[in-house]
């Protein structure tokens, strides 16, 4: 916990922000709640922890913003030390509760809410403070260097172009159609994945751009509950776009990003009607238009012929609305798609969500636990690949992997198509020997 000890609550600052959000939805939700239960059963912590009543997301809201409200924000920071275990250790605001809620209370927003007020007071994960640290200073989660980050595109293009002719990643290129945006964890640690995307949008002929600034679409400031750095790190990606003069932006494969780009991002920045200034497009609604248009063609001999099943990232189908153009991707790679069940936007959260991951160590343990619903999700279906939109969502069923012994693959949609893609004729490396015979 990244916290100052001897530092004392600022009461007055705790009733601003309180007050400053204490609007007819807050109000409502805070008061309508009837301790039905249905929200618990729908919550992966409880039903992972042998359906503990503290782990039912009206206990969580009720005993941290509900309480600082009872109490008129008069806390100290005993008490927002056991908020901090709530909010972050015990949520990952996936929002699925708020499904089944039958008075549509969102649970996601009243722990957000408490998650700001405890970031006022220095009470947040060690995790996600150096996150922010990295974003104020860098513009990106990674605190990766403009100049490292053009020098890994530029290094991705060149050994890519050895097997898709005429590839290039381009850099700020004017009035493209899309400006391609990506985890800072992809040129940081997956640098492949900025090659995988090249490949794809080669031989789709796509009109692209990656930006030199505003690259990074993740936003962990949101989680840590820091508005105003949340508006900045999105805002710089939508300056970006205006300045190029993109028509669109395209995120990665990452869950939260998406949401944030697209929904909350909007609202952090200030934007007027909480519309971003620029269209967002996920990468899983591009890639099923490239197969569902043929601008892509898919290998029949390469077809995934091994039991599948998909991953629904939180923020990209039951947050983002894209969960039937993920399965229609898959029916162009597998012959054997299995669902989990629940599917779709009912499907559980990964448990690597919402700041869970970049969390650290500390919470490694739980977030294990807590994903054992997950892991009995992917054994149930048979599956030994499991495919998933997001980088999250990918790392957690990799550690659940290991921790369960589920013995599955887990692959992006990226990683797929450029395995079992045709490459048309004309973007197919030249053989310089046989270059060499021509002349």
């Amino acid at each position: 916990m990244s916290e100052s000890i001897d530092k004392p609550v600022d009461v007055q600052q705790i009733k601003t922000l309180l007050e400053a959000n204490n609007g007819a939805r807050i109000k409502t939700w805070l008061s309508i709640c009837s301790r039905c239960g249905l929200c618990a059963e729908s919550c992966f912590f409880y039903l992972a922890n042998d359906r503990d009543p503290r782990l039912s997301p009206a206990y969580k809201f009720k005993n941290t913003l509900g309480l600082m409200y009872r109490k008129k924000g008069n806390v100290d920071r005993e008490f927002l030390k056991k908020c901090y275990d709530i909010i972050w250790g015990e949520c990952t605001t996936c929002k699925r509760c708020s499904m089944y809620c039958p008075f549509g209370i969102d649970i996601a927003t009243l722990i957000a809410t408490a998650r700001s007020i405890c970031f006022s007071q220095g009470i947040v994960p060690e995790g996600l403070a150096r996150t922010s640290a990295n974003y104020r200073e860098t513009g990106n989660q990674m605190g990766m260097s403009t100049e490292d980050f053009l020098e890994t595109c530029q290094w991705m293009a060149e050994e890519t172009a050895e097997e898709i002719r005429g590839l290039t990643i381009p850099i700020d290129k004017p009035g493209a159609k899309y400006m391609y945006t990506v985890n800072a964890r992809e040129p940081m640690f997956y640098p492949q994945d900025l090659a995988m995307a090249a490949q794809i949008f080669t031989v789709a002929e796509e009109d692209w751009t990656i930006p030199s600034s505003g690259w990074d679409c993740t936003n962990l400031a949101m989680f840590a509950g820091d508005k105003a750095l949340a508006g900045h790190v999105v805002k710089l990606m939508y300056d970006k776009a205006l300045q190029l003069g993109v028509e669109k932006i395209l995120i990665t494969e990452c869950g939260h990003a998406y949401r944030s780009a697209a929904f909350e991002g909007p609202y952090f920045a200030g934007c007027t009607g909480g519309k971003p200034p620029v269209e967002i497009v996920h990468s899983v609604r591009l890639f099923y238009e490239y197969l569902r248009d043929g601008r892509i063609k898919i290998d029949p001999d390469k077809i995934l012929t091994e039991p599948v099943t998909y991953q629904d990232p939180c923020n990209v189908s039951r947050n983002g609305g894209l969960w039937e153009e993920g399965r229609k991707i898959i029916q162009f790679l597998a012959e054997d798609f299995r669902d989990m069940s629940p599917n779709r936007e009912h499907n559980h959260c990964c448990g690597g969500g919402g700041g869970y991951i970049p969390m650290g160590p500390e919470f490694k343990k739980r977030r294990m636990l807590s994903g054992r619903v997950k892991a009995e999700q992917i054994r149930n279906t048979g599956a030994k690949i499991v495919i998933t939109p997001c980088h999250n969502c990918f790392d957690q069923v990799n550690d659940l992997n290991k921790e369960y012994d589920l013995n599955v693959r887990v692959l992006s949609f990226k990683e797929i198509i450029t395995e079992i893609m045709i490459v048309p004729e004309k973007f197919q490396p030249v053989d310089e020997e046989e270059a060499g015979d021509d002349e």
